[in-house]
């Protein structure tokens, strides 16, 4: 087995790359329903502090607290989600560009093996074109 070539390297860091991408994806994705769900919270503390019944009346601070801790946990995690975006694009644009590398050497290695073989079609021709007894008084 010989050296591995430049192209299958490459190919082997595309696909490492984009593992890396699949999981800045997920880490956003888990990010995102984070929010949505902190959105549903912040809503059923908003109709709590609105509903007429008397017993939600008498918890109005603590809703007002915990509606304040639900703010506080939305802005960090849109924070959180805006560094995963961008985490997201980062990977992706790495993976990209190593993708792109990866076929310009394999392009490079195919054009390599074509001029090979060509050289070798010239040598078998200039040995079939020799007489075999010139070949016979070369020293």
């Amino acid at each position: 087995m010989g050296p591995e070539s430049r192209s299958k390297k490459l190919k082997r860091l595309v696909n490492v790359q984009r593992q890396l991408e699949k999981i800045a994806e997920s880490d956003l994705a888990a990010t995102a329903r984070q929010r949505r769900e902190v959105a549903e919270s912040m809503e059923v503390v908003i109709e709590a502090i609105g509903a007429m019944d008397g017993v939600h009346r008498l918890f109005a601070q603590n809703y007002a607290e915990r509606f304040g801790r639900l703010t506080l946990r939305d802005q960090q995690l849109t924070g959180v989600q805006r560094m995963q975006e961008i985490r997201v694009l980062r990977e992706r644009t790495k993976g990209d560009r190593l993708e792109g590398h990866m076929k310009e050497a394999r392009m490079d290695e195919d054009r390599l093996q074509a001029d090979e073989s060509i050289y070798d079609l010239i040598d078998m021709q200039n040995m079939l074109a020799t007489p075999a007894s010139s070949k016979l008084e070369e020293p």
